[in-house]
């Protein structure tokens, strides 16, 4: 994989907090090296709205987020992919579609924020928490001389970095 535009595919269950918050890092973090999309095996149909006040206290354009299905992402008219990121452990687990372009695939784990019980306080902190730990690991990613690792050394890469903690 030469220095190019790579674009990118963060999958989680519902598609309403941590693949939406990986999309919109990437896509304001990225430049013009990234493009993000975000999709749900389950999409709640909806992105969580804590997940909207976090991106936009982080700055990040939240114009256009929706949760929807990856399905879209394996028709013939997707974008082809380069990476896929599963980013909860339920996903994980689940068949995945084929993707167009053959992307190299990584499992990037991290608790569910709309998962967390309690009070609004405490389930701001989720967020909070999530929103930090995806950012930290997606600023892992693009620090990476990807152009100049080959594609197994760069599946491993990712993949180690799903292993480590955030």
């Amino acid at each position: 994989m030469s220095d190019k535009h790579y674009n990118v595919l963060f999958i989680c269950t519902g598609n309403s907090a941590r693949s939406i918050i990986a999309e919109a890092v990437l896509n304001t973090l990225g430049g013009d090296r990234f493009h993000a999309y975000s999709a749900g095996s389950h999409p709640r149909g909806g992105v969580h709205p804590m997940t909207l006040e976090v991106l936009k206290e982080q700055g990040c354009n939240t114009e256009g987020l929706r949760s929807k299905s990856w399905d879209e992402f394996a028709a013939p008219d997707a974008p082809a992919l380069d990476m896929v990121f599963t980013v909860c452990d339920k996903a994980a687990g689940e068949i995945c579609p084929v993707w167009p372009g053959q992307p190299i695939t990584a499992h990037w784990g991290f608790p569910d924020p709309a998962a967390v019980e309690g009070d609004a306080a405490a389930q701001r902190r989720a967020f909070a928490t999530s929103a930090f730990e995806i950012t930290n690991r997606l600023r892992q990613l693009m620090s990476l001389p990807i152009g100049t690792l080959d594609r197994i050394s760069l599946q491993n890469e990712l993949r180690a970095m799903g292993a480590r903690k955030a």
